[in-house]
């Protein structure tokens, strides 16, 4: 089973990913991650991405998607892969369906989780995180049983990121309205988008992703 998710930045996509990855073997692809990886491995791709990244010039998409060719030939990627943030363009959607094509290989989903702008800004606005070991929280729905103290580990130490706040979340989904959003009438021409509530609660998020699956 081979899916994308799509969904702009705060929806959860990775959450949902790690949990599929978990339950059903399937290995979340991450393209930063990817090009790290070739950086520090030392591939042509790797040197070509590197060359291109000191130079502080954007990775090609053709060289995205071979780094893409080369983690999906891996073996554990057999019960299938998770792509979350890559397509964002049109174009790099086909180039991911040419190069699926000739590895005889297909999506078998697109997976959309909808979210309302509004509400999204104020679940990530209100982000916070233990400093010790990283447990999640959040100002309105889920503070610390004792204010100020973690529930796991008792640390008093808490950190936010930087970027969680409403001007870079505006621009965010500026973003993904202008780049992504495009792709949606793409896949659903194809036959393989579907949608999700993005906003419900993360369990029932992952079971109507599961449902979707067990219907492709």
């Amino acid at each position: 089973m081979n899916i994308i998710l799509l969904g702009p930045p705060g929806a959860g996509k990775g959450t949902q990913a790690q949990r599929l990855q978990s339950d059903l073997g399937m290995v979340q692809l991450s393209t930063g991650d990817m090009l790290r990886a070739a950086v520090a491995s030392g591939t042509e791709l790797g040197k070509k991405a590197k060359g291109l990244m000191e130079k502080g010039e954007l990775v090609p998409d053709d060289l995205i998607v071979g780094l893409i060719k080369d983690r999906i030939a891996q073996p554990d990627c057999a019960k299938g892969f998770i792509l979350d943030g890559f397509p964002r363009t049109e174009a790099q959607a086909r180039a991911l369906d040419k190069m699926l094509a000739e590895m005889a290989m297909k999506l078998d989903q697109v997976v959309e989780m909808e979210v309302d702008e509004k509400a999204l800004t104020e679940r990530v606005v209100g982000r916070f995180t233990c400093a010790k070991c990283g447990t999640g929280y959040h100002d309105s729905f889920k503070r610390p049983k004792v204010d100020g103290v973690c529930d796991v580990c008792g640390s008093k130490e808490f950190t936010r990121r930087k970027d969680d706040n409403a001007e870079t979340m505006k621009t965010r989904m500026v973003a993904y309205r202008a780049q992504t959003e495009p792709l949606l009438p793409y896949y659903r021409a194809r036959g393989v988008l579907k949608k999700v509530d993005g906003m419900a609660a993360m369990d029932e998020v992952y079971r109507q992703i599961r449902a979707v699956l067990a219907g492709a």
